[in-house]
């Protein structure tokens, strides 16, 4: 359903949220471990996520990714989504033809609608800290 990208960036979201909760900052090394993905790829979507302003970049030697506490509180799940993927996911055709729409659906289209529209709400409705709270307790993970 989403990109690979877009896969990482959630969870990345997800695990430099949990950490700046503890006032930690991560490398990019760290975060690629974290979340299971190649550094190099970790890279280019963490920039992609600071351009949007969904998390911070400092360098130095103090330096890393971070949210502030208001990003925290504020950012949705819609957010990273938009960011790396755009809104192709609530708008494209579910057998992926260029021409499908309410006057001229495809075999899935109404279907495929409800489950936009409910994965839409889902996004729009979820913080990034939100999904944290598992995350420390052990009861969600970002890698298996």
């Amino acid at each position: 359903m989403f990109s690979k990208a877009c896969e990482y960036g959630i969870r990345a979201s997800i695990y430099i949220a949990e950490q700046s909760q503890l006032n930690k900052k991560v490398s990019i090394k760290g975060v690629a471990y974290a979340i299971e993905s190649p550094e190099a790829y970790t890279s280019k979507i963490l920039q992609l996520l600071v351009r949007k302003n969904i998390i911070i970049s400092e360098k130095g030697p103090n330096g890393g990714f971070s949210m502030s506490k208001l990003k925290l509180d504020q950012t949705k799940l819609s957010c990273v989504v938009q960011a790396i993927d755009g809104d192709d996911i609530f708008n494209g055709c579910g057998l992926g033809l260029k021409n499908c729409n309410d006057i001229q659906p495809c075999p899935v289209h109404n279907q495929f609608k409800l489950v936009r529209n409910n994965l839409r709400l889902m996004l729009e409705n979820t913080t990034i800290k939100s999904l944290t709270t598992e995350l420390g307790k052990g009861l969600t993970f970002l890698k298996r």
